[in-house]
């Protein structure tokens, strides 16, 4: 039981953080209509602001304070100088640039951290663990790092299901013409929403950077697995993204304890028969 407990706490925060950095793919997937093969280099950036930043401030919060808006500008300028070129050509196209993109970040990463990885220090104020049972214990920052992305995540829904905004933002996806007719500057809502997606990889990536440490292509496997996340959820679904990052983090968690000769291939079974079964995602429109 104590072996359950503890890996199903590990499989709802990798699904947590998974969550942060899925959200913002099928956000511009969905919405802008872009494959973004480079949404795994801003979770990368993320962990290294986190070290960049944390070595200022000495606190990864107030690194995250500081480098969610550098996370969002990046944002902005990167749509306005490539992304806004896709939304009218083709995917082959797409993909092609955001490729690019990866190697443009790979080498600015190799150029300004280096080839090693980094440790990033979780705050003093959260080192400690929680005894969760007699022989159990659980360390502190990772229960904190969950209670953030729960909190980030109700405030997406909020903001897209209760604000004007999100209202624009889902009227822009269902008809960019109509939105532009009465007024709304269409290209303005993408530029945001790619920021927002952004800057959504970046925190991640900030998050976990105390846990996971900052390395030379953190952001590959992260992108593969957003990808997955949007393909369970269905795109364009932040619900979706929520409900497959859990499935995803504690399938991970499960299948390299359980099933450790087939754990790299299970979230990709599970992905599988979801299509199978819907072939849309879970909460996809067909």
């Amino acid at each position: 039981m104590s072996l359950i407990l503890i890996q199903a706490l590990n499989g709802l925060q990798t699904g947590l953080v998974i969550f942060l950095a899925a959200s913002g793919l099928t956000l511009v997937f969905g919405i802008l209509g872009v494959i973004n093969l480079s949404h795994g280099s801003f979770y990368m950036l993320g962990a290294y602001l986190a070290l960049s930043l944390t070595g200022m401030f000495g606190d990864v919060f107030l690194a995250l304070v500081a480098g969610i808006p550098l996370a969002f500008l990046l944002g902005l300028a990167i749509e306005w100088l490539f992304i806004r070129h896709l939304y009218d050509r083709d995917h082959l196209q797409q993909v092609l640039l955001t490729f690019a993109l990866i190697l443009i970040f790979n080498e600015f990463q190799q150029v300004v951290w280096g080839s090693y990885p980094h440790s990033i220090p979780a705050p003093s104020y959260l080192a400690n663990s929680v005894r969760l049972t007699e022989g159990l214990s659980y360390p502190v920052y990772r229960l904190a790092l969950m209670a953030i992305c729960v909190a980030l995540a109700i405030a997406m829904a909020l903001v897209i299901q209760k604000t004007r905004i999100g209202r624009l933002i889902r009227a822009a996806e269902s008809n960019r013409e109509m939105v532009e007719a009465l007024g709304f500057d269409s290209r303005l809502i993408f530029r945001m929403v790619f920021a927002t997606g952004v800057a959504l990889a970046a925190t991640a990536g900030m998050l976990a950077a105390p846990i996971e440490s900052a390395y030379p292509g953190i952001g590959d496997r992260v992108l593969i697995v957003s990808f997955v996340v949007v393909v369970i959820g269905g795109i364009g679904s932040v619900r979706g993204a929520f409900i497959g990052s859990l499935l995803i983090g504690m399938a991970d968690a499960f299948g390299k304890v359980f099933l450790p000769q087939f754990s790299s291939i299970i979230i990709y079974a599970l992905m599988a028969l979801v299509l199978v079964i819907r072939p849309a995602g879970l909460f996809g429109r067909a």
